[in-house]
């Protein structure tokens, strides 16, 4: 597995970089986002929301868990974080063998349900407006998705 990187300066062009990335995925895919409070997750997840025609308002399901939207593809934005030291299954394998694209923040607390072909992004802060996201992708579908999207 290879690792891909992109920087981007603002967070318009972290929207439309999960824009270009949301065109290419398919019904089940599922990506795990990783990053400190305020990296640009839920940013990032807004871009995809876009990407696939979601009109409603993305923001973080901190306390829902799973906030579901709906667009030409369904949109499962989850917030596990509040799920470490739990074994709780809130039924993962619907969400990710369903219709939509999941897109799961704090992942590592839920890795045992977690498919094994996944897109893992980190998100960093290199500066207030400045991010570095990584891509991690695993089989290959998301290898191509990368490929297309970063070249």
């Amino acid at each position: 597995m290879s690792k891909r990187q992109i920087k981007t300066d603002t967070s318009e062009e972290t929207i439309r970089l999960a824009e270009k990335l949301a065109v290419l995925l398919e019904p089940g895919d599922v990506l795990t986002l990783e990053g400190d409070l305020g990296a640009g997750k839920t940013t990032f997840t807004k871009g995809i929301a876009n990407g696939i025609g979601v009109s409603r308002t993305v923001n973080s399901p901190t306390y829902t868990i799973v906030k579901e939207y709906e667009g030409e593809l369904p949109l499962y934005h989850m917030d596990v974080y509040r799920l470490e030291d739990s074994d709780e299954d809130i039924g993962f394998d619907e969400y990710f063998n369903g219709k939509g694209i999941s897109v799961v923040e704090w992942a590592q607390f839920i890795v045992e349900y977690l498919p094994e072909n996944r897109l893992d992004i980190k998100i960093s802060n290199l500066d207030e407006n400045s991010r570095m996201i990584e891509f991690y992708p695993h089989g290959a579908h998301f290898k191509t998705v990368i490929a297309e999207l970063i070249g």
